[in-house]
């Protein structure tokens, strides 16, 4: 899902600065491109660049795009508090397409799925917690894709039939979105229906790797990730679909709706109606999620 905060709403509501310590962590980056269908009926054809970073004990499944702005904003927004002047940079940056983070754990990969929703006029973070089991039936058919030699590997999940390729080559058992399990990394998946197909295109080293970013940092989303189980999580995720400012508007007086905001043009009302526009606009173009069925091996949580 696309990022569910402009850069110029985090600015208002948490110009702060973000703490800046070096991580010793070097990571694998593995950069998929991701080709979707955006709507189920439609041979429409959308494309994302995804990111898998792998670490000694766990990976980082995430749309590229923030990441890949990381420092450009950093250095605006360090530049902003220099000069003590708020800036509307939300025409000026990318917005991801989806705003998922994956975060599997070794060995057992164990993978914990965050969301960001709004809490009042806060950015929030919700998760839930799964360990999939992939049933996969591997082949003896193999091909060469880009410089890797892969074989073909077969599975269901979540509603839809897969056929992945894979790698000896690179040998991690993982892949991009929550795909893993193989006996190396998956270079290429796509379902039957070819509604998402993930394709390797390069990868690199990343040193001084740090699983947050500058945004996440500056906005306080690490210490504000809320567990619950799945069937929660998918009504809280899909009630603020329907409503964004669901918990915001009980907070908004006309007093402060009709306030303007400092560097840019309109009230804070004009801002929230954008706002609220754009998520509405964005869900209702996008009905083709991923998993059309639930699979969860979650515990119930009451």
């Amino acid at each position: 899902m696309k990022k569910l905060f402009s850069i110029f709403f985090i600015a208002i509501f948490a110009f702060a600065s973000a703490q800046d310590n070096e991580s010793k962590e070097t990571a694998n980056r593995f950069f998929y491109e991701l080709t979707f269908k955006p709507k189920k009926d439609s041979a429409k054809l959308d494309k994302v660049m995804a990111a898998l970073d792998i670490v000694k004990d766990r990976s980082v499944y995430r749309d590229f795009t923030a990441v890949g702005q990381d420092s450009i904003l950093k250095v605006q927004f360090e530049a902003m508090q220099k000069a003590g002047v708020f800036k509307d940079l939300s025409k000026s940056f990318k917005m991801p397409k989806f705003s998922e983070k994956i975060v599997k754990h070794y060995p057992d990969m164990k993978l914990q799925y965050v969301e960001r929703i709004a809490s009042g006029f806060s950015p929030m973070s919700i998760a839930y917690t799964d360990t999939p089991k992939f049933e996969w039936k591997i082949s003896n058919d193999k091909a060469k894709i880009g410089e890797y030699n892969t074989q073909k590997a077969t599975t269901e999940f979540g509603g839809r039939k897969w056929i992945a390729w894979f790698t000896t080559d690179l040998p991690f058992q993982d892949g991009p979105y929550k795909f893993s399990g193989l006996p190396g990394l998956i270079v290429k998946i796509e379902d039957e229906g070819k509604n998402y197909s993930w394709v390797l295109q390069g990868n690199k080293k990343v040193p001084n790797w740090d699983e947050l970013t500058y945004m996440e940092k500056l906005s306080n989303l690490s210490l504000k990730v809320t567990e619950m189980p799945r069937e929660k999580f998918e009504k809280t995720f899909n009630d603020f679909k329907k409503d964004p400012f669901a918990s915001a508007r009980p907070m908004m007086t006309q007093a402060i709706m009709s306030q303007t905001i400092p560097g840019m043009d309109g009230t804070v009302g004009d801002m929230m109606k954008k706002q609220e526009k754009m998520y509405k606009d964005f869900f209702s173009a996008n009905d083709n999620p991923i998993e059309i069925t639930v699979q969860t091996t979650d515990k119930k949580k009451k």
